[in-house]
């Protein structure tokens, strides 16, 4: 047996994840198991297994033409930190209790180094038109090389300076921008701090103004683009000076709700009971906001009087050419 890839070592924060590949070839195919060694002088290797470590380590293996296994620890501790080894063999006595392997196994190595996560502290300044992110670092840290701000995957600014303050300026109101911005520390590990800008629900209707036939199900859509997302929804209708509450027990209508979008269906829309003004109300806790539809509901006829009315007027032209053909002279007198 003899190895294609070994795994790497690697820096990691603590809380993070890491994950280690090892790949090997031979014939008949090996057997690939993970060792581990910790940074205590008294500790020796153990064999890991999946599910270690209070289900923390997974281990995946396939054996297809030749042998690949990866190793993934979550959630890392000080612990975690020490040697780590793949270990390849295809000796048919290599897991036997009292018979010694005519092949040692073979061994690759990775250290692993879980650093304590450094403290970031984050803040958010407005004035008029104008918010100012900033991230701090704690000491102690790895050296820093450069900085970048993120908003979801779009790159914001980055430069390369080796401060442990970063900024980053916005232009505009608070409610025009609010959602997750990550500030990024470019190092060996790399670390990130995370910025919120949070405001009350900024809900907006789909469409201001829905429109459908009598008979059919009518669709009104309101959602929330704000940040933090809303938490719970509600649908009122107005009527007589009186707002009131719609609910799914009410037979006709139908509200679904998933996060930043509510959906409300009136089944079998009526001209009289349906058409009007219907307010969604979206609530994080920041506050309450809302946003008005306005339903119009037509007749099922309503499709047919631009043709009746064509009809009419083709009716009338032929009358009047009827009267006039009828009244005309004529030019000459039969003989």
């Amino acid at each position: 047996a003899g190895f294609i890839k070994s795994p790497l070592s690697q820096k990691r924060l603590a809380q993070d994840s890491v994950e280690l590949y090892c790949e090997a070839i031979g014939n008949p195919i090996p057997e690939i198991q993970w060792w581990f060694e910790g940074n205590d002088p008294n500790e020796t290797y153990a064999q890991l297994w999946d599910g270690a470590r209070q289900d923390r380590v997974k281990i995946n293996a396939t054996y297809n033409l030749h042998s690949t296994s990866t190793i993934s620890i979550a959630n890392l501790t000080s612990d975690d930190s020490g040697m780590y080894e793949c270990r390849a063999s295809n000796d048919p006595d290599r897991n036997h209790l009292s018979k010694s392997p005519k092949v040692k196994w073979i061994r690759s190595q990775a250290n692993v180094f879980v650093i304590e996560r450094p403290e970031i502290a984050t803040q958010v300044s407005e004035s008029p038109d104008k918010l100012t992110l900033s991230c701090n670092i704690s000491a102690p840290h790895p050296t820093i090389t450069g900085h970048k701000w993120i908003h979801g995957t779009k790159v914001l600014e980055e430069d390369k300076t080796t401060s442990p303050f970063t900024s980053y300026t916005i232009n505009g109101k608070k409610e025009e921008h609010s959602g997750v911005y990550e500030c990024v520390y470019e190092a060996d590990p790399q670390m990130r701090g995370q910025v919120n800008i949070s405001v009350l629900p900024q809900v907006t209707a789909y469409k201001k103004s829905e429109h459908g036939n009598e008979g059919d199900t009518g669709v009104l859509i309101c959602k929330n683009p704000s940040f933090p997302a809303v938490a719970t929804w509600s649908w009122h209708k107005s009527g007589h000076g009186v707002s009131v509450l719609l609910e799914n027990a009410s037979g006709r209508y139908i509200i679904k709700s998933s996060g930043n979008v509510t959906e409300l269906r009136i089944l079998k829309l009526d001209i009289e009971q349906d058409t009007g003004d219907y307010f969604c109300n979206g609530t994080n806790s920041y506050g309450t906001g809302g946003a008005t539809v306005n339903l119009r509901v037509r007749s099922r006829l309503a499709a047919l009087w631009p043709f009746l009315g064509i009809v009419a007027e083709v009716l009338v032209l032929v009358t009047i050419i009827f009267i006039y053909e009828k009244r005309r002279k004529p030019d000459e007198v039969p003989d």
